[in-house]
């Protein structure tokens, strides 16, 4: 499994130096870089170790003006190798960049104590000591530091070591969400276009997919896919990827921007996080303006804590976010609190609803659901969720953007529950599915000329439309309600064998009607004199008793006795036979009827294979006599 590791550290320690004796790469591109001996942009460098696995390193500037580029690195990393000079120690960036990585909920470091040829060895394993206590102190769990003098080389191969036990303690990133990539880098290449780099998450990218830029809401088509400079068919989850990007300008792309699956992600000016001050942080109280790192983009944002009035230092709960404009972001993504000024990391934590609105404060109840968000396992999560939800109900998508699963993978999840998932995309408990479609009739016994839908969804306040819709089909196929018109009603046992036997009267005098007309028969105007009429035209039809032709050259229908058209069949036959076939006029003067009827007739033949039209004339097609009117023609 490759490693995507954030190269952390206090400016001027030597990360740079760090990754150039490690990898051979110069990640300092920029003139003002190299003039200034300091990293501004984010470099990239690739590391390969001795069993086939590559390890993308990102070295991260560590000045704190270029915080904001730190982050924007850090995005989807997998864990850090933090760099502290022997000779300075812990400093403030390196306080800072190791509070971030903490916030960006990462677990695994590597400690590079370098410049060890400047100090006495005990001197350097002191600032190991205190650099590890700060990773411990922020939950990340360092392995045995390396001590390391770049420019002579010393430490390469114990550092190359210890990062490739990271990456071989690496597990696949299960390729079942949707598509996210935060773009930290865009350029354009001449003769190929704009492309755009970041750490990929979710799912896989492939060569023609279409995804969606935000925030533009754009449509763009992928198309190629680098990993590690080398062209792939597909990229997975937890790759650096480079993407070749088409139906989008080099000007409409750039770093804070992301790409994600088409639909996938909602707009919103709140987000809903689990929040945790830094330890170092001041009191952060409600209300308090603060800047957001999310993604690769940093925003205005208003604090506004929901279950508590102030946020000490090391103090976690839950918060919401209120952003200047709308963003776009994944659950479970992380979100770093800076102070504007003076500039300091205080605060972050994953986004628990990406989308939303203004929540109330100190209410038990979304307190304990953010609880459940916050702590619970996918499956679990989603069952909550659902038990939360009730009779309103909730929908694929939701859970989706919930718990950043791919709407087939939260399905498959609750396959094994008893809980319905819909074809349009309702998710409900089947308990509460019941106990709405128990109501139902409840409501109905109340009103003898029944209810329009809109009208029952109105008396059933609790339920979602779309739960009172599944629960209405439900009863309509027990029989425990039945449609009258545009109302829904309870079955009323005499009323609905009168209506029955009515309509059963009326069919077999329509059809009496039909069969006396034979080839000519009655206009459907003439027969269809009433919605009744209606029903009983459309029962003859389901059971095969007459039969519709259309002139499709005058837009008009006939209604034929299916007896009629089988002695149609019987006459025809023959005469179809005999070359060179039959015009229309043949037909007609063979069946004694005028082309109003004798076309519909022939398109209706044509229709079920009886006669086969070549040029302007008929002969016999495939269909026999018996296929065509069962128990009514004998071949």
């Amino acid at each position: 499994m490759s490693l995507v590791a954030g190269v952390i550290g206090h400016v001027d320690h030597g990360k740079t130096a760090l990754v150039r004796a490690l990898t051979g790469e110069e990640t300092d591109r920029l003139a003002e870089e190299k003039a200034r001996g300091i990293s501004i942009t984010l470099g990239f460098a690739r590391l390969s170790v001795d069993d086939g696995r590559a390890i993308d390193l990102i070295d991260m500037p560590g000045h704190e003006r270029f915080v904001r580029t730190m982050v924007a690195g850090a995005t989807g990393i997998d864990a850090v190798l933090l760099v502290v000079a022997a000779n300075e120690g812990v400093k403030p960036q390196t306080v800072e960049h190791v509070e971030i990585a903490g916030l960006l909920g990462l677990r695994q470091a590597v400690i590079a104590v370098t410049k060890i040829d400047l100090v006495p060895p005990e001197q350097a394993q002191a600032v190991a000591g205190e650099a590890a206590a700060l990773l411990r102190r922020a939950g990340l769990e360092p392995s045995p530091p390396v001590y390391t003098a770049a420019p002579q080389g010393r430490g390469m191969e114990a550092l190359r070591a210890a990062l490739a036990g990271l990456a071989a303690a690496q597990k696949p990133k299960p390729a079942e969400g949707m598509v996210f990539l935060p773009i930290d880098r865009a350029f354009a290449i001449s003769g190929h276009g704009p492309v755009a780099t970041g750490t990929l998450r979710g799912a896989r990218v492939a060569a023609g997919d279409v995804l969606e830029l935000f925030p533009a809401r754009q449509m763009v088509r992928v198309r190629a896919v680098q990993v590690h400079g080398e062209r792939v068919g597909a990229a997975a989850p937890g790759q650096r990827v480079a993407l070749n990007l088409r139906d989008v300008e080099i000007t409409g792309l750039g770093r804070g921007m992301a790409l994600a699956a088409p639909g996938w992600l909602e707009c919103s000016a709140w987000l809903t996080i689990a929040i945790r001050a830094v330890a170092g942080a001041p009191p952060l109280p409600n209300g308090m303006r603060l800047r957001a790192l999310a993604g690769t983009e940093e925003l205005d944002v208003r604090l506004r804590l929901l279950d508590a009035d102030v946020l000490e230092p090391g103090q976690s709960g839950f918060a919401q976010l209120h952003f200047a404009s709308a963003v776009a972001l994944p659950a479970r993504e992380h979100v770093v609190l800076r102070l504007a000024s003076p500039s300091a990391t205080v605060a972050g934590g994953p986004v628990l609803e990406p989308w939303g609105r203004r929540q109330r404060r100190h209410a038990p109840v979304l307190l304990q659901r953010l609880a459940a968000l916050r702590d619970l396992a996918p499956e679990a999560l989603l069952l909550n969720e659902i038990e939360a939800q009730g009779e309103a109900g909730t929908s694929l998508a939701r859970l989706s953007r919930l718990t950043a699963l791919a709407p087939a993978r939260v399905a498959a999840l609750l396959a094994r529950h008893d809980v319905l998932v819909t074809r349009a995309g309702l998710v409900v408990a089947r308990a509460a599915l019941a106990a709405v479609a128990a109501r139902i009739p409840v409501v109905l016994a109340t009103r003898a000329e029944g209810l329009a839908p809109s009208r029952l969804r109105a008396a059933l306040p609790a339920a979602g439309a779309d739960v009172v819709e599944e629960a209405v089909n439900l009863l309509l196929g027990r029989g425990e309600v039945v449609r009258r018109g545009a109302q829904l009603c309870l079955p009323q046992p005499g009323q609905e064998r009168a209506k029955a036997e009515s309509e059963a009267g009326l069919a077999a005098q329509i059809a009496r009607q039909l069969r006396e007309g034979g080839l000519a028969p009655p206009a459907p105007k003439a027969l269809v004199t009433s919605l009744a009429a209606k029903h009983a035209v459309d029962r003859l039809l389901r059971e095969g008793i007459i039969i519709r032709a259309m002139d499709r050259a005058k837009g008009k229908e006939i209604l034929f006795h299916r007896e009629a058209v089988a002695e149609a069949i019987r006459r025809l036959a023959p005469l179809l036979e005999q070359p060179p076939g039959l015009l229309a006029s043949d037909v007609g003067a063979a069946l004694g009827v005028s082309r109003k009827y004798s076309m519909p007739l022939l398109d209706h033949l044509d229709m079920v294979r009886f006669t086969r039209r070549i040029n302007d004339r008929r002969i016999r097609g495939t269909a026999t006599l018996a296929t065509l009117l069962p128990g009514a023609v004998n071949e």
